[in-house]
């Protein structure tokens, strides 16, 4: 089907590589810190082709790991770059990995971690199967973390400019633009969770006043969006100072977040007498009932830093090796497992404690009393949502933006839209149950996360060994080797929709469109993020294989 709706324009293509002319990982570390932009590939020696620049575009490549020198006396073209979006120097590759570490600890340490397994356990699992099922997931998610890492820290480029070599010079807007969205609904998901925080510190009389009466169209009480209103202006001071201040708020958040949440689980555990209560926590499910539980839970998971996976790229563009952007990643399934016990033992403890269970640390925190311990308390909360925030769902939209029209954009400006979206997403109905937030908005988006990862990850190590040509990522020359037909690359967008489309009706059915569909198609829905990596990566890697193998003939 797919075949014979797409056409191919197959033409012979001398490979030639002269490693002389390459923008390469060794060449671009020698480049100076106060080397200007419009320096940056003027200070590349001229590429020389015997090319033709009047050869109609391949709609796709060989599988090689050679790529031919392609644009004579290369410019790089003022759409398609400018300071955010220009290969990191040297000089600026500073990311060690503890820094890489302490990202993910900022990261890692927040509202919905805290909620996550506390989520898996309120469905029917012990307290051992949600914690394993986090862990289980994040091992997978370490290992497409430190792929889709390796080219940022090779190349020193971010996600957009990545996305070019599968997807075409244009085509990358699908999946930055695709990414940039999910992002702008989870910047909005934290700043109503910083706004709650700030809610806390009012005092009784304005949150007993007609002002905390929740209003049907818009879902929420005045005062409660005047909260998050008041948050969401916060981040953005340190949204401006680009990620020079994102790198600084988050080394130096790091240690603070691990004293304040060891301190919670102390308190925890002294006032409960132990952790007897969590560890008696016991599976609701039967064997068959877990197992219909997990692989949806499971895929839920994945999906929680499956945004990062994708524009990881972003943040170890600025790693001095790729041993410390592997290193400062390796870590992730030990945090998160840690910090999801520390959720799951303490929302445990409070049923010893207040005699009922609080699962949201926000209100815990406001009944664990004293004004300096409340006081406290709120600055972790603020610390943990903004350093998450930030650095998981600010940078890859605002980069995204760039991306579609560098001329226009800036990081900040794109920050901005960014929040503006979020606020779009209406984030308290997406946090109304812990169905609502897993099964429709965690799984959902993991559709389109998958399918993604899986291309681009085909691209860069099935199909292009490793090897991109930096030059012909910033270039709209025909003869460059990510033009592709027009700019787009059929085959990834192709892919990509045969990833996408079996897992619609599932979302459908999720959210109330459909009443009932095939049990396959559940099953699909369920797995949506590993059907949809496995089925786009391999119909990609076939693609492009059919296509090498024609142009040979």
């Amino acid at each position: 089907m797919v075949s014979n709706s797409l056409s191919f324009h197959l033409h012979h293509r001398p490979y030639h590589h002269d490693h002389r002319h390459t923008l390469s990982k060794q060449n671009l570390n020698s480049l100076p810190f106060s080397l200007p932009l419009s320096n940056v590939f003027n200070s590349i020696p001229t590429i020389k082709s015997p090319l033709s620049l009047h050869r109609k575009p391949l709609l796709f490549r060989p599988m090689s790991s050679t790529l031919p020198d392609s644009i004579p006396d290369f410019q790089p073209d003022p759409t398609l770059i400018n300071d955010d979006l220009a290969p990191t120097p040297a000089s600026q590759r500073t990311y060690s990995g503890w820094e890489m570490a302490s990202l993910w600890v900022g990261l890692v340490v927040g509202v919905p971690t805290y909620y996550l397994a506390g989520s898996l356990v309120d469905l029917g699992m012990s307290w051992w199967q949600g914690i394993l099922t986090v862990v289980t997931a994040n091992i997978i998610t370490v290992v497409a973390l430190g792929l889709t890492g390796h080219p940022g820290t090779k190349y020193g480029i971010p996600f957009p400019v990545l996305a070019r070599s599968a997807f075409g010079i244009h085509g990358a807007h699908i999946p930055t633009l695709l990414r940039g969205l999910v992002a702008c609904g989870w910047y909005g998901i934290e700043t109503w969770i910083g706004g709650e925080a700030i809610f806390l510190l009012l005092p009784k009389s304005i949150k007993n006043s007609s002002l905390s009466n929740s209003i049907p169209w818009l879902g929420t009480s005045p005062i409660e969006f005047a909260c998050f209103l008041v948050f969401w202006v916060a981040q953005l001071v340190v949204v401006i100072k680009g990620m020079d201040g994102i790198r600084e708020l988050e080394k130096y958040s790091a240690p603070i977040l691990i004293v304040l949440t060891s301190a919670l689980l102390i308190w925890a555990y002294v006032n409960a007498g132990g952790f007897g209560q969590v560890l008696s926590m016991s599976s609701r499910l039967s064997s068959s009932e877990f197992w219909a539980l997990f692989f949806p839970s499971l895929t839920a998971n994945v999906s929680f830093w499956a945004t990062l996976a994708l524009n990881i790229p972003d943040f170890t563009r600025y790693a001095k090796s790729q041993k410390d952007q592997i290193i400062g990643q390796a870590g992730l399934p030990i945090l998160m497992g840690a910090f999801t016990f520390v959720g799951l033992a303490v929302t445990a403890s409070t049923q010893v404690i207040f005699g009922r269970v609080i699962s949201n640390p926000i209100e815990l925190l406001g009944k664990i009393g004293g004004i300096s311990t409340m006081i406290l308390s709120i600055i972790g909360i603020t610390l943990a949502t903004i350093t998450t925030n930030i650095a998981a769902n600010v940078v890859a939209p605002a980069n995204a933006l760039v991306n579609l029209s560098p001329s226009l954009f800036t990081f900040r400006r794109g920050a901005l839209l960014t929040a503006l979206l979020g606020i779009a997403f209406q984030p308290w109905r997406l946090l109304q149950s812990s169905e609502s937030f897993v099964y429709t908005w965690l799984v959902g988006y993991s559709a389109l996360m998958g399918p993604i990862t899986g291309i681009m990850l085909a691209d860069y190590y099935l199909i292009k060994s490793r090897n991109l040509q930096i030059n012909d990522l910033y270039t709209l020359n025909p003869v460059g080797n990510y033009f592709y037909y027009n700019g787009y690359n059929l085959g990834a967008i192709a892919a990509l929709v045969i990833g996408i489309l079996p897992v619609i009706p599932g979302f459908l059915e999720k959210i109330g469109v459909l009443n009932s569909i095939p049990e396959l198609l559940v099953m699909i829905y369920n797995n949506a993020w590993f059907f949809g990596f496995f089925s786009a990566g391999v119909v990609y890697w076939a693609f492009s294989g059919l296509k090498a193998t024609k142009q040979m003939l």
